[in-house]
């Protein structure tokens, strides 16, 4: 059967995408999907425990967002302009890859200017694409100085269909309890259920914890504009999984544990770099992976994801693993039972 991005539509009512992250963390609900029955129940995460027994393996992506959006004023007009910070492209030169809104104001040789007191200056020197430029920043300290300018004066890129600025509130919840690899511009949201008491619960029966890397870009959000689903192509993130993750996953494959992937950049990156004995090898470098059905998993044998919006790659990646059947099902109960979807909405386990 041949898999058609039609096929992944759905009417999604407006209310049920979340504008707001549940009051706690763990407090927000959970759905449990059966893929070989297409059962389902229905939970809160913090009863997420009671699915795994000792030894099983939770797969992290440890990736951490920084303050990626920006506003400046372009020279002479001083028209107020959107940068959106994606990808260094070279530390000793301060270059970036980035969007820019509105795109058709800015032209090769422009000067940008951040902050009330110009505190920071770049100058476009290509056009990447319609939206996107190439900037040099014009800054005279040390890296760590000049990071430490962009976190003062960018904001927490929380998606715009939340349509408001980005809160002290969002700075915390849009990012996961166990962060460490700064280079993400948006959450890998599945991660944000956990709370510090859930891990530690976790902990307490005996479950690993493998962390992975993978820095969530615009090649997570991309809209698909092809009918054929094959010839979407993913832009690239970087990726990395350590020899610790790797043994830690393969120990647990091997003695038949649930291997849990958090979300969809997890299952990216652990089926960016299997062996053809079917473990996980270590990498680091780049993965442009995307999953949609068929496919078959070779490392990952249990998902944690949230509910995701009609036609997207992440819906797609979810379904590639559930079957799209089955996630149309869920997806219909979900809209019933007033599961919120999307970024701050509710969670799904599919086993």
């Amino acid at each position: 059967m041949k898999y058609k991005l039609s096929m992944f539509s759905f009417d999604l009512p407006e209310a049920r995408i979340a504008k707001k992250p549940a009051s706690e963390r763990e407090q927000a609900k959970l759905m449990i999907v059966h893929k070989k029955t297409g059962d389902i129940e229905h939970k809160m995460v913090s009863d997420l425990k009671d699915f795994f027994v000792e030894d099983d393996v939770i797969v992290l992506n440890n990736t951490k967002v920084f303050p990626a959006r920006l506003h400046a004023n372009k020279e002479k007009t001083g028209a107020m302009i959107e940068v959106f910070l994606l990808r260094e492209l070279d530390k000793e030169n301060r270059i970036w890859d980035v969007l820019v809104d509105p795109a058709r104001k800015i032209r090769i040789g422009n000067k940008l200017f951040f902050g009330d007191n110009d505190d920071l200056v770049a100058e476009v020197i290509d056009n990447t694409t319609s939206r996107g430029r190439t900037l040099r920043f014009l800054f005279d300290g040390t890296h760590d100085e000049f990071k430490q300018v962009i976190t003062t004066l960018g904001k927490t890129p929380i998606p715009k269909h939340l349509g408001r600025e980005a809160t002290t509130q969002d700075a915390e919840r849009y990012q996961t309890v166990y962060a460490k690899n700064e280079g993400a511009v948006a959450a890998p949201t599945a991660g944000l259920h956990f709370s510090k008491i859930l891990m530690k619960q976790l902990e307490l029966i005996g479950i690993e914890f493998a962390e992975i890397t993978l820095h969530v870009g615009l090649g997570t959000f991309s809209p698909i504009m092809v009918e054929d689903l094959s010839k979407h192509r993913m832009e690239s993130e970087e990726i990395e999984i350590p020899q610790r993750a790797a043994t830690q996953i393969n120990n647990g494959k091997a003695q038949g544990k649930r291997i849990c992937a958090i979300g969809t950049t997890v299952m990216r990156t652990l089926e960016s770099s299997v062996s053809t004995k079917n473990e996980t090898l270590p990498y680091q470098g780049w993965t442009n992976l995307f999953l949609f059905p068929p496919h078959n998993f070779k490392i990952a044998n249990c998902m944690l994801t949230n509910f995701h919006l009609p036609q997207s790659a992440l819906m797609m990646q979810a379904a590639a693993f559930s079957g799209l059947d089955i996630l149309q099902k869920a997806y219909k109960e979900a809209i019933k039972k007033k599961y919120n979807f999307h970024t701050y909405g509710d969670a799904m386990l599919i086993i």
